[in-house]
């Protein structure tokens, strides 16, 4: 049962998932790649040049962030995101995109983790613990509700311009808000609660839990003690072998979905052509349309599951029953995708493909909870950053060579292959209690 206060700064937490969501281009990401001239091999490269940069990057920022401020990093983060889009919109070549994909990554870098280490902090302050996943479930969903409406205003975008790169031009819009909406946070926010030495019960919202005066000592350590004071929590936190295993067996699954979320776009647009309606409206019109609705039923169902997530795992007997269960279903699900793509079974992928969508975003704020009762509050950016980089690192390798197999044996084999390691794997990764 819920037993949180929906306060101001739990709409500032929602609104922002809302906002940063509003990425007009992901519904049509491959498919713009495509329409530059980009084969599946590059966008793969392209892929993997972001991972690998935002994994360069990922510890270092997330030891920034909790060194000198949250939100300050991730402000930064937005700034990089609006020069990115710009690259995208005005450079529509491979080359340039190199450069763009490596901004976009300084703002994955500077804002994986960061947030949710903002908000875990928060409801620690609160007294609220216990209503994490609840808690974490419930911003979650918004974020998606803004998926869902960026689907269907991309859909307008695509259909009144009948290009897609203008999504990314637009793009820029809610980032601006979104820059905004950050700084608007309370400052104490920068710095996680014990890190200062915040002792005792729940703090009141209304109120900053740090004193001016402690967060001036925080400001004036020196980067040399505070590297020093995180790096040392950080080795700690890789000691614990269960620990480890969790963080590879979140890190593979994630992986594995962001490596073939966006492939979901050419079935979609395969089943649009298939369509025996719209024709009138021509084939690109067409693909915005449906490509447009059925990622808004897709964001709007992961919004729901997202806000049940902690209903969800209770229905579980433990927690890493439930985390286990959704990695097995979720693999096997993949494989179905690609033999329904075999069969040309356009629709049939769809749904098996949003089936797929739907477990991620039930199964990460179950992840999200489960890691953060393993991770000291001093680190916590450092510890969510550390399970991202792992999961850069898988979508790194992977990227490459699922677009080099989907140019060579099409995209059903390519999501059987995909699955395999993940199966293989898993006795080696389930979760333990």
């Amino acid at each position: 049962m819920e037993k949180f206060n929906k306060d101001i700064q739990f709409w500032k937490f929602s609104f922002y998932g809302f906002v940063k969501n509003l990425r007009f281009f992901d519904p049509y990401l491959i498919l713009f790649f495509r329409e530059v001239g980009i084969s599946y091999f590059e966008i793969g490269i392209l892929f993997g040049i972001r991972e690998i940069a935002t994994n360069i990057l990922e510890i270092p920022s997330g030891i920034i962030a909790d060194s000198y401020g949250r939100r300050r990093s991730m402000m930064a983060a937005f700034v990089a995101y609006i020069f990115s889009f710009l690259v995208f919109y005005f450079f529509p070549a491979f080359v340039p995109y190199i450069g763009a994909m490596m901004l976009f990554a300084l703002g994955e870098a500077f804002r994986t983790g960061t947030h949710k280490a903002m908000i875990l902090d928060y409801i620690t302050r609160q007294g609220i613990a216990d209503q994490k996943v609840h808690y974490y479930g419930h911003t979650r969903s918004w974020a998606q509700r803004g998926s869902a409406l960026s689907a269907l205003l991309a859909g307008l975008i695509v259909f009144a311009h009948g290009q897609y790169h203008q999504v990314f031009l637009y793009s820029i819009i809610p980032y601006i808000i979104g820059f905004l909406l950050l700084k608007s946070y309370p400052k104490y926010l920068d710095f996680s609660g014990d890190a200062v030495g915040a002792e005792g019960g729940p703090q009141p919202s209304a109120e900053p839990s740090l004193s001016d005066e402690a967060v001036g000592k925080k400001l004036k350590r020196s980067l040399r003690d505070s590297l020093q004071a995180t790096l040392h929590d950080f080795r700690d936190l890789l000691k614990y072998r269960k620990l480890r295993r969790l963080m590879l067996n979140s890190s593979l699954y994630d992986g594995v979905f962001k490596t073939s979320k966006d492939y979901i776009q050419p079935i979609m647009r395969n089943l649009a052509l298939g369509l025996p309606v719209l024709l009138a409206l021509g084939e690109q019109k067409r693909v915005a349309l449906v490509i447009g609705g059925l990622y808004f039923i897709l964001y709007m169902l992961t919004a729901t599951v997202s806000q049940r997530a902690g209903k969800v795992s209770e229905w579980f007997s433990t927690p890493e029953k439930g985390l286990n269960l959704t990695y097995l279903v979720s693999i096997i699900t993949v494989v179905a995708v690609g033999v329904s793509m075999r069969y040309n079974a356009s629709l049939i992928a769809v749904v098996l493909f949003i089936g797929f969508y739907v477990l991620q975003n039930l199964r990460r704020p179950m992840t999200v909870g489960y890691v953060s009762e393993k991770i000291k509050g001093t680190v916590m950016a450092t510890g969510l950053s550390a399970e991202s980089q792992l999961k850069t690192i898988v979508v790194a390798v992977a990227s490459p060579i699922f677009g080099a197999l989907v140019d060579t044996v099409g995209l059903g084999w390519a999501m059987c292959a995909l699955a395999v390691l993940p199966l293989a794997a898993y006795p080696f990764l389930r979760v333990q209690k």
